[in-house]
Order: structure tokens, then sequence, then C-alpha cells
């Protein structure tokens, strides 16, 4: 736990990206040991080792730093999930759907995050929070559309459509794998109840290989047409 004091002395530019940093450190921390929903800003403050007032001057909610947490995590993904793709000079739809499976499956916070960004992280912070997290998420789909128009050819809109398919469904999914010790003893007490477990990658991975296969089926039916 970093002393309150040291934040209470520092002053520079520098020392506020620090608190900041620190700040982020924490609520990533806290994230993963607990999830987003459970995490409150007081968690957070008394993890730094800080006030909580104090902590509200460097972000302005608790939905602020998990949305900050969200705009890293399309980075650190994005740039993971193309370097997969760098691999292949072309490849088969099968091939991309593990890119993605296994490159989000391997990011549970991510995950996470993804889940509840537009269900409440987006909705209690400013509108200027969201136009910055809003340009970071748009960079990073058009970075892996460049890919998967190299790869399988896919237009704009249908990787666009791929990715918003791959990050919507890990959110949930993830959601889903996680129900917590009371729901996941009902599910597992009852055969009936067991489809409720879900495993992210290998569902996600099936998922994404039907929708690829059915868009380059489609790409390929309309070449036909059109030559």
């Amino acid at each position: 736990m970093t002393d309150q004091a040291a934040f209470q002395r520092a002053r520079s530019a520098q020392a506020k990206q620090a608190r900041e940093a620190a700040i982020l450190d924490a609520a990533r921390a806290l994230g993963r040991r607990r999830g987003i929903r459970e995490v409150t800003l007081t968690d957070i403050a008394a993890e730094v080792g800080m006030h909580k007032s104090a902590l509200l001057r460097y972000f302005e909610t608790r939905e602020q730093i998990f949305l900050d947490l969200t705009a890293e995590g399309w980075r650190e993904w994005s740039a993971a999930l193309r370097a997969e793709f760098g691999k292949h000079e072309r490849a088969t739809p099968p091939t991309i759907s593990a890119a993605f499976a296994t490159t989000l499956s391997e990011r549970p916070l991510f995950c996470d995050l993804l889940a509840q960004a537009p269900l409440n992280l987006e909705r209690n912070v400013s509108i200027e929070a969201v136009r910055r997290f809003k340009l970071v998420t748009l960079e990073e789909v058009a970075l892996i559309t460049g890919e998967l128009d190299r790869l399988l050819g896919l237009t704009e809109q249908q990787a666009v459509d791929t990715v918003a398919t791959a990050t919507g469904m890990a959110g949930a999914l993830w959601q889903m794998s996680t129900p917590g010790p009371r729901l996941r003893d009902l599910y597992t007490s009852d055969p009936r109840l067991t489809h409720a477990l879900v495993e992210v990658e290998p569902r996600l991975h099936r998922v994404l290989t039907a929708l690829l296969t059915g868009l380059e089926g489609a790409g390929r039916a309309h070449r036909v047409v059109t030559d």
C-alpha cells in the first residue's frame, strides 16, 4: 500500500502521473481479484493508501478509472491479436477465430471490462471521457480491420462486425463462466443445469469460425456474381 503522506506531498506533473498510475494499478489488481462489479471507489482508495476525496482529484468517478483500464486493455489486446495475425500471409476462418478466442480468453480482466463498459462504465463519466475512450477503440478496430482484410479479404463492415461479435461475446461469456461459488455449486449439483457453465475459449472459437466461414462464403458468392 502506498504511503498516504507521499501522495499529499507530491505536486509536480510527474508526481500526478505517478498517482494516476498507482490508482490504475490498484483498480486493476482489485478487479482481477474480485471482479469489476464488486470494486468500489473506497476500495480503490484504500488499496492505494489515500482518502476517497483525494482520489477524486485524479479521476472523476470509479467508472472513469475502469474505463481508462478498458482503453488500455483494447490497446494491449489489439497488439497481441495483430501479432498473431502477423504470423500468416493468408489464413482460414478457424485460424482467425482461434487467434481471437485465445487472445481474449487469456485476458479475463479485459473480458470483464468489455461487459461492464456499455452497461455502466460509459454511463457515469463525462462526455469527453467517453469520446476519448471511443476514439481509442475506433483506432484499434481499424488496425484489426486492416489485418482481417489482408488475411481473409473481409470488407470493412464485415471486419467491424467480426470484432464487435468477438468482443461482445467474450464479455458475455466471461460473465457466464464466472457465476460465483453459490451458483457454481448449484450448476454442478444438478446435471440438468451443467449447460450454464461455459468455457470461454472453445465457445468463442466455434461461434467465430461459423461467422467467418459464412462471411468468406458470402464474399466468394458475391465475386462470382459480379465477375
